[in-house]
């Protein structure tokens, strides 16, 4: 902070200096509290800074601008360095911890943000609502979906109406797949809160119950009522995501470019590029956005899915690069307490021994009966050998109420190949067919296996049309 007793024209000099690095930083306004730096330097309140901004939204709900999550944990560091006792930092580092962790895929933030957290729990251990939502959020980063909702439900029985809780319940519920609570939690939390942030969860419920036109029109008001970058950077993500699920790969490209171009560090929009690029033929320009999301995000289903982009441009040897790294990243986040079983499950049915996948994937649902589990135990077991069984989990993940009903083109596929091998091929048939209705392109892999397979059954038999029986 500058001296009282400086001159005017350093005091003027400082103002600027700091406003400059708040604008370049990216620290905007969050849910409507703060404002945008305004154009003229002699008008309106100061800019708040990277830190202040960070805080508002690990607070609120909203994402944080990555330079701005660093000096929030600086500051938040240097005060429980001087006030030990001082609760709320604790919990403030804590989950700011946590989300740097989450958004770099860096799982040794996890320890830490975990250490300051209990800490924060061990000063004040009555009714701190803030270091318990702090736990929740800290476990869904790491996929401890029952964890998460442990924490989460005692964060909300101390404040029902504090509505940053709900989106933190409505994602371990998801993750659990309880999808029934997930839609109440989210009927609460609007009757609680109006906003972008609310929208983007409303829309990530909407596409998991399989409402895709009401999840994009979310996603669309998300978007234009965000003000910070960042924030509106992740609800472009969403949306680009949701549009390739869908198909529309030229949308969804636009989504994610323009995503990271409000926010470099939008790394999850960055790898959404690179399968768009794939889907539209485009394939050096997708392995150049796969390996630079890669770089500022080193999460295993990137590396799983630039692995078999790979494969599917006959470059076995580079493929088997990114799935050695995938197996790295793996043990990296376990040593974090972060679970990574679900992809290397569906690594290893695909490219390494499917009855290990079975074998994890087992432990999984155990754990956690989602749909995205049952889909990937299925397919495990139909790449292990048994397609009977693998069936009753392809049926799960396809069931509008214990699939969550979305029903994407990846778990048609799956369904739709297991059919096949039960000579069951007027199902079979149909949900391949589907499958690349919904979208053509979902994997440079295993789109073109599904549409052989679909080529190899032809067309339904001509029956032509039953006669009646006489009376």
């Amino acid at each position: 902070m500058e001296n009282e007793q400086e001159g005017p024209e350093r005091q003027v000099r400082s103002v600027r200096r700091r406003a400059l690095i708040a604008s370049v930083a990216g620290c905007a306004v969050l849910g409507g509290v703060l404002v945008l730096l305004p154009r003229e330097r002699d008008a309106g309140p100061a800019a708040p800074s990277p830190g202040a901004s960070a805080m508002a939204a690990v607070g609120r709900g909203a994402p944080a601008a990555l330079p701005d999550l660093a000096v929030l944990i600086d500051e938040r560091a240097e005060a429980v360095r001087e006030r030990p006792k001082d609760a709320t930092s604790w919990a403030v580092l804590g989950a700011a911890y946590a989300e740097r962790g989450r958004r770099l895929a860096d799982p040794a933030y996890y320890p830490r943000a975990e250490k300051a957290l209990r800490t924060s729990l061990t000063v004040r251990p009555q009714r701190n609502t803030a270091a318990l939502a702090g736990l929740a959020a800290l476990s869904n980063a790491r996929r401890d979906f029952p964890a998460a909702r442990r924490w989460g439900e005692a964060a909300l029985r101390l404040e029902p109406r504090r509505w940053t809780t709900y989106p933190l319940l409505i994602e371990a519920y998801t993750g659990l797949g309880e999808y029934k609570a997930a839609q109440r939690t989210l009927d609460r939390l609007t009757g609680l809160r109006s906003g972008p942030a609310v929208r983007a969860w409303a829309a990530a419920v909407h596409r998991d119950r399989g409402r895709r036109e009401d999840a994009a029109a979310s996603l669309a008001d998300a978007a234009a009522g965000a003000r910070a970058p960042a924030e509106r950077a992740a609800y472009l993500e969403q949306a680009g995501q949701l549009a390739f699920e869908g198909g529309d790969f030229d949308v969804a490209l636009r989504h994610f470019r323009e995503a990271v171009r409000l926010d470099p560090d939008q790394w999850a929009a960055q790898a959404g590029q690179g399968r768009a690029l794939a889907a539209l033929g485009l394939s050096a320009q997708a392995l150049s956005a796969y390996r630079g999301a890669l770089a500022g995000q080193p999460r295993p289903q990137y590396a799983l899915e630039l692995g078999e982009l790979y494969e599917s441009l006959g470059m076995p040897e580079a493929a088997r690069v990114q799935y050695g790294l995938l197996r790295e990243r793996v043990r990296g986040a376990a040593a974090g307490g972060a679970d990574e079983q679900l992809v290397l499950g569906r690594f290893e049915a695909d490219h390494g021994d499917p009855k290990e996948a079975v074998r994890r994937l087992r432990a999984e649902w155990r754990r956690r009966p989602a749909g995205e589990v049952a889909d990937a135990l299925g397919w495990a077991l139909h790449r292990a050998g048994e397609p009977a069984e693998a069936l009753r989990f392809a049926l799960v993940a396809t069931d509008p109420e214990r699939g969550g009903g979305m029903c994407d083109a990846v778990s048609m596929y799956h369904r739709g190949m297991i059919e096949r091998e039960l000579k069951r091929y007027g199902a079979a048939r149909r949900h391949l067919a589907e499958a690349l209705r919904i979208n053509p392109h979902f994997s440079p892999l295993h789109a073109p296996a599904a549409r052989k397979a679909s080529q190899a059954l032809g067309e339904p038999p001509d029956e032509g049309v039953p006669v009646m029986a006489r009376p």
